[in-house]
């Protein structure tokens, strides 16, 4: 029900709201049935209540008979009745106690596995220390890696490259060659199954994690706004920065042409994920953000896909406004963003099958580069 409200503009868009209905009239029968299940079992509990009541009525009746024949003592029944009372409801109460102790051993299991999981090792007080200070030079070592969830599929297999200090490297390929993968790869949130990501000639382990990802940014392809002004978000990538810093921030985005044109300018509401903004106003605050937090080494995973032609224009002027003087590793799909990078990298079932500039990759004419730039260029 969740999933269908918060995409209730794509169930109106397919006029699916017969169907959703049906789907949550389906599931919540099933609930009731469950209930009605329960209520059942509850009900046999209730009988044997009524059963034990019964009995103890029938004890003390026969109870009753062998007093007044002097056989047993007032307090002897009484003791009798006490204690088969105490037995008979700790019985009762027997089924309850494994309810509870199998939801509790359920519980236990997954809070065990998340304790067992390797915690990140994050400094929320770190200072940028000047031995970690980033130059922009990055190396693969002979990288493979698999996910944790699905090791017997390997993403990369023996990956190996250089990017020189203030290089601009594209990764293209087609869907699911790892591109993305690498990406994660440069900001830790994967370890390599085997091999090392260096930077500056030092593996990426010698950084402590909070000042590896200080100095680097991502812009990706989809942007998530918070749901604040846009003041709050543009500022997320350097909190202590001032209202100067934040506006220069935006301009060099192309970001302030259409900010200032809003009512309340900074303070203006996003909205959730920034469903209030467009496309491409949504990118050009993702730029703004990074702008602002000024990186060593930029990252932009196919940050102009879905954008239109003059969308497109503005954030790829932002973007080689931002990517001047510094490492950047460009996700291209749209070879025709890519053509100046100083080296092309071409990912084909996570290995680098091409590597080298434009004119270097569009000669070869047996290789996966030309034939994808010549696809695009028919369609």
């Amino acid at each position: 029900m969740e999933e269908t409200l918060q995409g209730i503009q794509n169930v109106k868009a397919f006029a699916n709201e017969l169907f959703e209905m049906n789907r949550y009239r389906t599931i919540t029968n099933e609930v009731a049935k469950t209930g009605i299940k329960g209520g059942k079992f509850q009900a046999y509990t209730s009988f044997i209540v009524v059963a034990l009541f019964m009995s103890i009525g029938a004890v003390i009746w026969r109870g009753a008979i062998m007093i007044a024949d002097h056989k047993l003592a007032a307090g002897q029944l009484f003791s009798f009745v006490l204690y088969s009372g105490f037995i008979a409801g700790n019985i009762v109460g027997m089924a309850s106690v494994y309810t509870r102790l199998q939801k509790t051993i359920g519980a236990a299991e997954n809070l065990l596995e998340l304790l067992d999981e390797t915690p990140e090792e994050i400094d929320v007080n770190f200072m940028l220390k000047p031995e970690y200070k980033l130059k922009g030079k990055i190396e693969f070592k002979e990288v493979s890696f698999e996910y944790p969830s699905r090791k017997d599929i390997r993403v990369l297999h023996h990956i190996s490259f250089v990017i020189e200090l203030g290089q601009k490297v594209a990764l293209v390929g087609p869907s699911g060659a790892g591109k993305s993968t690498m990406v994660s790869l440069l900001m830790r949130f994967y370890e390599p199954t085997s091999g090392s990501v260096n930077f500056d000639e030092r593996d990426s382990h010698a950084f402590p994690l909070s000042a590896l990802r200080s100095q680097m940014a991502i812009v990706p392809q989809d942007v998530f706004l918070f749901g604040g002004t846009i003041r709050e978000n543009i500022a997320y990538g350097k909190p202590t920065a001032s209202e100067n810093e934040i506006i220069e921030a935006a301009k060099q985005a192309n970001a302030w042409e259409f900010i200032k044109d809003f009512p309340e300018v900074l303070g203006t509401v996003v909205g959730e994920r920034g469903v209030q903004l467009s496309g491409g106003q949504r990118q050009r605050i993702a730029i703004a953000r990074a702008v602002l937090k000024d990186p060593k080494i930029l990252l932009l995973d196919e940050a102009t896909s879905s954008l239109d032609s003059e969308s497109e224009r503005l954030v790829q002027e932002a973007l080689e406004k931002l990517m001047q003087c510094r490492t950047s590793v460009v996700i291209a799909h749209r070879l025709s963003t890519i053509r100046n990078a100083d080296k092309i990298l071409v990912i084909n079932d996570g290995k680098i099958v091409e590597q080298g500039t434009h004119k270097e990759l569009i000669a070869n004419a047996e290789g996966l580069y030309k034939s994808l730039n010549e696809l695009q260029l028919a369609i």
